[in-house]
């Protein structure tokens, strides 16, 4: 028993559900990864606007050494100093600067939230892709085992003179057609295998059967993208309110205390000339800007345009998203009738091609006919396997343009 559990336990530790690429791929994906490492960038930016509200202390020293001293300039001079530095008013400049901070912050975590739903939505449909070009391949090679095992049989009669030999060339035609059709459709499902890796950031073995929960009405939210372009929006209004505040007093204090000393003594008429030691510095700057023709006004129109730009592109997606909704549903409806319809013609084509393998051992009819009945049932398999994934791929998207996290969505 245990040895069978043993053979048994590879196809489980490589079997992976869609929803554990998923998770995996939160992680792991390097475009998620890097819109997360943005974000922290952003909220780093946040930090040190609001550390900007303090003020500022600076320490420095100075070594000066002159080759002609004289008796108000001794040759050698060091100094220590620290120098205290406050803003006390600038227009506003440091509050709106901080909103439009926050405002990119939070637009940064949207697109974190953005870019993963759409590398979410991008291996959910490479995952049911996969599943369908699986199921061609499967229908593939059952209809190249039937024609396999008739061209043998046919190749038999024809030793027996029972047969002619365009009967067999016929028949090794549609074996060699089904061989080529399913080295391609290997190819194909490779080529899916590799991008679904590169998404997921895991290397692809087996795929686990997965499926959406069939919820028909869900509550709609506006898509993290969206969100994404507003907040943006409203980081460059408050960027223009920070041109604005330029042309507000901008008030600074500074307060610097210096410590001097001295390697030689100036002297005067043979007296010691004595050197200030140590001394602090108060300095109030008050500035103002009168006239820069238009340069600050130009910069505002600039960043208002950019945000004006921005709010009709949010109308646009905002359409384009109610679209997308009213769209999904109509694939729901349109993949469920696939699968009813898909789900008779593979009833028929199996029935046809039972009965008329039959006849076709029977010698009633000719390969032709057989090996048409025999097409006709592998499209409708692979047909009605595919309308199942179509299904779910709807279901997706329904979810997707609703606002919804796939994951949260899986049955599984």
């Amino acid at each position: 028993m245990i040895k069978y559990l043993l053979l048994l336990l590879p196809i489980f530790v490589y079997a992976q559900s869609l929803k554990s690429l998923l998770e995996f791929a939160t992680s792991s994906n390097e475009l998620i990864v890097s819109q997360k490492l943005l974000s922290e960038s952003k909220k780093s930016d946040l930090q040190s606007s609001q550390n900007s509200l303090y003020p500022t202390l600076d320490m420095g020293a100075f070594y000066q050494r002159s080759d002609a001293p004289n008796p108000f300039q001794p040759g050698t001079t060091y100094s220590g100093f620290a120098k205290l530095s406050y803003e006390v008013y600038n227009g506003g400049a440091k509050r709106d600067t901080i909103k439009q901070k926050k405002s990119s912050f939070l637009s940064s975590q949207f697109d974190v939230e953005s870019v993963k739903n759409s590398v979410e939505l991008s291996i959910v449909q490479k995952f049911y892709n996969i599943k369908s070009t699986e199921s061609r391949l499967r229908a593939r090679e059952e209809a190249s085992k039937a024609v396999l095992a008739q061209l043998e049989r046919m190749k038999q009669f024809f030793k027996a003179s029972l047969a002619t030999s365009d009967d067999v060339d016929r028949l090794q035609s549609a074996y060699d057609s089904n061989v080529y059709a399913i080295e391609s459709i290997k190819f194909e499902l490779f080529s899916l295998k590799k991008s679904l890796e590169l998404q997921v950031g895991l290397q692809v073995k087996t795929l686990d059967a997965s499926a959406f929960k069939k919820v028909s009405e869900v509550e709609n939210e506006e898509l993290v993208a969206i969100d994404s372009l507003r907040a943006t929006k409203r980081s460059l209004m408050s960027a223009s309110e920070v041109i604005d505040s330029y042309y507000y007093p901008q008030i600074k204090l500074e307060d610097t205390y210096s410590l001097y000393g001295y390697m030689d003594d100036a002297k005067f008429g043979g007296q010691v000339i004595d050197q200030i030691t140590h001394q602090n510095k108060i300095v109030a700057t008050l500035n103002f800007r009168l006239l820069d023709f238009g340069v600050l006004g130009e910069a505002k129109r600039a960043v208002v345009l950019q945000a004006d730009a921005l709010n009709e592109k949010i109308k646009y997606q905002t359409k384009e998203q109610k679209l997308q909704q009213e769209l999904a549903r109509e694939r729901i409806k349109t993949a469920e009738l696939n699968i009813k319809s898909s789900k008779s013609a593979l009833k028929s084509a199996s029935s046809a091609l039972k009965t008329i393998t039959e006849k076709y051992n029977s010698g009633i009819v000719d390969n032709v006919v057989y090996l048409d009945a025999l097409s006709t049932q592998t499209e409708a398999k692979a047909t009605y396997e595919t309308s199942l994934n179509n299904l779910e791929l709807a279901y997706a998207l329904y979810y997707f343009y609703n606002g919804k996290k796939l994951g949260e969505y899986l049955s599984e």
